[in-house]
């Protein structure tokens, strides 16, 4: 299950310099870096709690800049990116990466061997850095210089003159706080001796917000430098924290996190290497909000919690690794959002205003409590808890509900309103929809179908037998709808939206949906045609091109400034996510043969635990070879759609999903 880099990863900066490590704390902090050393983007930090909810985070200690002292000569492990150039290159001493529960970095400078591991403990914004000084033959010196931004996560630190003198140090503490309005910042370093030397350092760069057409230079301040001297065999462990944890002991704290991690493995679907690392993966998404409540995030660094994301994520993160008293917490929260019908856009901070600008983040949720059934047989908790609000959202549906989001003549979903993308494809740059689907998307037709079969099924448990009929009657009206419709003869696939007056025969991904979801709209013969279109046009090892080569709109190149790369976001990016729906598209419509290729793909896709943010799923790729990872390193819906068509479909268990 281990993921390993030797010096042919570790010491090339090319290599090392875009492979990322990520630790989170389950309360949406986290620690960041690459495994060179050098932070490439405003995101990358050793410590950056959430200080308020999940979606506020703070880099707070940027880094710890090492230095390995050998008697008389010096060795500076750190590397950073100034002026254009990397300065100190530190990775030149990195002999191995690994990652199994925690990234470990194995420096070797000259006879001695150091290693270093990095964890964010859950539940609270504490890291811990620890250092074994595995083999030397004389005693080492470790000089630590802290590097601090505080700020928060999205902006940068320039220098400045109001930073508060306000630190001290006893007793291996150090007491920190850069602002009045900050809370204290605590460094414990047993045995440490701490030198004053206050001083900005400037011009650190970011090439990844460079590459994203965003400020990309920033100045951190240090207070000083730490040393500790130790003997061969003997370890130092450091605790960044929120927390006065003077007392406690570090790597005591570690054996803690490493065993609630081995723990996450007991209810695991699949206890296979990938189905592990996808487990670990998981973790990383799923937060509290208090005691009661959990949401998923929907990804790192910048995402907060989404509420269709976190719908899309939920049955893998949560339901194919058997965590179900999150899935209830999340279920139960997301059914006190629900407004007219709507889940809000995402879990906001309570003084923010919601937006409700979509059309089916509320049929992801019914999807995803049924999934939760089909998992644990659990219709008690829906029945007690959730049933009323599956009927007040069919109901306002029915009725018509916010952006002209209604029920069509023929009982399909109808959703458009001007200057509102409503579906998942809902890029703008200033004001214009770059992908406008207005009228009857195929992929919310297909969710709505699913959604009426879906209730039918709980009235029929809920022993509600005429109004299981009256539903079942209707979702049969609407599949003939659906077939009729949305069938492109031409072309031999789906149309991706109909509106009253206009079919639009572009070749997307959202077709995908009608023969993936649970209550499959085709079958046979063009349930076939359906997925060949999609390999044929929109297949890559990594997911689906938001958009097909052959279109007019297609867009071959994501990166740029903001507006660049929201104008390409659905116009052929490739997303992870879809690669799920795929695959269970592809075992349905192929049986065994089926599950043999999806075999195949998921090579590619276990590849890429090692590509960018090791151990985790990206968000997007390019839509051209070599299909280089963009966007978020570490995405929820990439994760959880992986894992959840992995132990459904690829290696089901015996009971039928």
């Amino acid at each position: 299950m281990t993921i390993e880099f030797d010096v042919d990863i570790t010491q090339n900066f090319t290599q090392s310099g875009t492979k990322e490590w990520l630790e989170t704390n389950g309360i949406g902090g986290w620690a960041s870096s690459t495994i060179s050393g050098a932070n490439t983007r405003r995101y990358h930090g050793l410590f950056v709690p959430a200080m308020e909810t999940p979606d506020v985070r703070h880099v707070l200690l940027s880094k710890l800049d090492e230095t390995v002292i050998l008697g008389n000569r010096e060795y500076e492990l750190s590397a950073n990116i100034i002026s254009g150039e990397v300065q100190p290159k530190g990775f030149q001493y990195l002999q191995s990466f690994h990652k199994h529960f925690f990234p470990q970095f194995e420096y070797l400078c000259s006879a001695t061997k150091i290693r270093k591991t990095i964890a964010a403990l859950y539940g609270e914004n504490t890291t811990l850095i620890i250092y074994e000084i595995l083999e030397s033959p004389h005693p080492v010196t470790l000089r630590f210089l802290p590097l601090f931004a505080a700020r928060n996560a999205d902006d940068l630190q320039q220098e400045k003159n109001d930073f508060l003198d306000d630190f001290h140090f006893s007793n291996g503490l150090f007491q920190l706080r850069l602002y009045p309005q900050m809370i204290d910042f605590f460094l414990h370093i047993p045995e440490a001796n701490f030198t004053k030397d206050v001083h900005w350092y400037n011009s650190f760069e970011y090439p990844l917000e460079k590459f994203r057409g965003l400020a990309f230079h920033e100045d951190l301040f240090s207070p000083g430098t730490f040393e500790v001297t130790l003997q061969p065999g003997q370890e130092l462990g450091i605790i960044a924290s929120l927390e006065n944890h003077q007392g406690n002991n570090a790597k005591t704290l570690l054996e803690q996190e490493k065993h609630r991690r081995e723990k996450l493995f007991v209810e695991l679907k699949s206890k296979d290497d990938f189905s592990r690392k996808l487990c670990l993966a998981a973790d990383q998404f799923i937060v509290k909000r208090d005691s009661y409540l959990r949401s998923i995030l929907a990804g790192y660094h910048w995402m907060a919690d989404d509420s269709r994301d976190a719908m899309i994520a939920l049955p893998g993160i949560c339901l194919a690794t058997g965590r179900f008293e999150d899935a209830r917490k999340i279920l139960r929260k997301f059914a006190q959002l629900v407004d007219e019908g709507m889940l809000p856009d995402r879990f906001d901070t309570p003084d923010m205003e919601k937006t409700y600008n979509n059309a089916d983040a509320a049929l992801w949720y019914i999807l995803a409590i049924f999934k939760y059934w089909q998992h644990t047989k659990d219709f008690e908790f829906i029945r007690k808890e959730l049933l009323t609000t599956l009927d007040d959202i069919i109901l306002s549906y029915e009725k018509g509900t916010r952006h002209n989001i209604q029920i069509d003549r023929d009982g399909m979903l109808f959703a458009g309103a001007r200057g509102k993308q409503l579906t998942w494809m809902n890029a703008e740059v200033a004001g214009w929809g770059v992908t406008p689907r207005h009228g009857k998307p195929v992929e919310i037709n297909a969710l709505w179908y699913n959604v009426l079969k879906i209730l039918a099924k709980f009235k029929e448990l809920a022993g509600e037998q005429a109004t299981s009929d009256y539903l079942t009657e209707r979702a049969q009206d609407v599949l003939q709808q659906f077939q009729n419709k949305f069938w492109n003869e031409k072309r031999q696939c789906l149309y991706d939206y109909i509106d009253r007056n206009h079919s639009d025969e572009a070749i997307r991904p959202n077709q995908i949906f009608a023969i993936s979801l649970p209550f499959p709209l085709f079958e046979g013969e063009k349930a076939e045609k359906i997925v060949q279109t999609v390999r044929e046009k929109l297949l890559t090892p990594y997911g689906l091109r938001s958009l097909a080569k052959s279109e007019p709109a297609y867009r071959s190149f994501y990166g740029g400034s903001p507006e660049a790369r929201q104008s390409s976001y659905h116009q052929g990016t490739v997303w992870g996510w879809l690669m799920g729906a795929y695959l269970t598209a592809l075992v349905r419509v192929k049986g065994e043969a089926g599950r043999e290729e999806a075999r195949k793909l998921l090579v590619f896709i276990e590849k890429h635990l090692h590509t960018l943010g090791v151990g985790t799923l990206s968000e997007i790729f390019g839509a051209e070879p070599p299909h280089n990872p963009r966007g978020c390193i570490a995405h929820a819906c990439s994760v959880g759609e992986i894992l959840r068509t992995y132990v459904e479909d690829i290696f089901p268990l015996k009971q039928s999903f």
